[in-house]
């Protein structure tokens, strides 16, 4: 009997080359697209918007005639309400800056969809994500680098659990990009020139305007101050503000000021020169390892703070239950809390964990 494989079509190339290549492989393939929009009337996310929009139903429908395997939508929006939308506005409000794609990915691609599809009979769930997944002799499963690293997906799926890897595949990492459009071409899938979606699907370029229409917050403007406290302005909530910001300040300077920290407590947004901005130190928590089962003493590897960032060097203990303390070997820009720190052994990703604090320590 062939086993049974569900793959999340988002409407766009590489997930519909990730069904074709399992069906091509002799799985059973059924395509899935994850109803999370909330109200559909308010929906602006249409041919170049997010993964899971309007318009991406009716392209996967297509990819799925195309490639004669069933197709479903399933509902989701209660689980990405609560679990991706609630949890970036909450982020914010307590000045930090979310990665809403790594809690999407955690909790509602997988989590969610992997649960209902193991219900319904299906042997694992498939993406179109650039990225492996290796079994290793420890008997752990990890995520390896994708063959194309210009396009690699591993920062943004760090947080994956043991259970949910041994039951997923991710056949499109084994690719290039322009190989993958090559195989959409040559096999007649209808979108094979559609352009990638943007990053967070659910909200335009205000993030600040959809906090508070989400919430009904009331955000309280405060103080600009200085490393000193010196008033410098105001500012119009802390919401607006992120580490490393430089632009729509509206202060008048002597010199480029950046935000290098958010004090919620005081609701203050502390401005200070670049040079204000490193950290050789981070804290992070709710860590999840995945090469390695954890962290006995302290281990080198190498960290990603930010998806574009390079991998740096670094020291990484043990700083308490579920806590890491992350030494770099050179002081990094803009460590922001609310981002993941994520770890590499080589090509795999040993763990990863989110970002507290970032600060510069002396040397002992």
């Amino acid at each position: 009997m062939k086993e049974k494989v569900v793959v999340g079509l988002s409407g766009g190339v590489d997930s519909s080359v990730a069904a074709y290549l399992l069906k091509e492989q002799g799985y059973d393939v059924i395509g899935v697209t994850m109803q999370i929009w909330q109200e559909e009337e308010e929906m602006v996310l249409e041919e170049n918007g997010g993964c899971c929009g309007l318009s991406a139903v009716e392209d996967a429908r297509r990819v799925a005639q195309t490639l004669g395997i069933p197709y479903y939508v399933m509902n989701f929006k209660k689980d990405f309400k609560e679990k991706v939308i609630d949890y970036f506005c909450e982020e914010y409000l307590n000045a930090r800056t979310p990665n809403p794609c790594i809690a999407c990915n955690r909790y509602v691609k997988w989590e969610s969809l992997l649960k209902r599809c193991l219900d319904i009979g299906a042997d694992y769930i498939a993406t179109g994500h650039y990225a492996q997944i290796q079994h290793l002799d420890n008997g752990r499963y990890a995520l390896k680098r994708s063959r194309t690293l210009a396009k690699d997906q591993t920062y943004a799926l760090y947080n994956l659990t043991q259970n949910q890897l041994s039951r997923t595949l991710m056949p499109v990492g084994q690719y290039t990009k322009d190989e993958i459009r090559g195989i959409a071409k040559k096999a007649g899938i209808p979108v094979a020139n559609k352009p990638d979606s943007q990053d967070i699907c659910f909200v335009e370029d205000d993030y600040g305007k959809f906090i508070e229409e989400t919430t009904g917050a009331s955000i309280e403007p405060g103080s600009f101050v200085d490393t000193e406290g010196n008033i410098l302005g105001t500012h119009k909530g802390i919401i607006y503000y992120t580490i490393g910001q430089r632009r729509g300040l509206g202060l008048s300077l002597k010199q480029p000021g950046y935000v290098i920290r958010v004090d919620k407590d005081r609701n203050e947004v502390v401005i200070g020169t670049k040079d204000k901005l490193f950290s050789n130190v981070l804290y992070a928590d709710r860590c999840n390892f995945m090469s390695i089962p954890g962290i006995s003493g302290e281990f080198r590897t190498k960290a990603k703070i930010r998806y574009n960032s390079p991998e740096v060097p670094c020291t990484v203990q043990m700083a308490g239950k579920d806590m890491v303390k992350v030494i770099f070997d050179e002081p990094q820009r803009a460590v922001t809390p609310g981002q993941a720190v994520v770890f590499y052994d080589g090509n795999l990703v040993a763990g990863g964990a989110t970002i507290i604090k970032g600060s510069m320590e002396q040397e002992k």
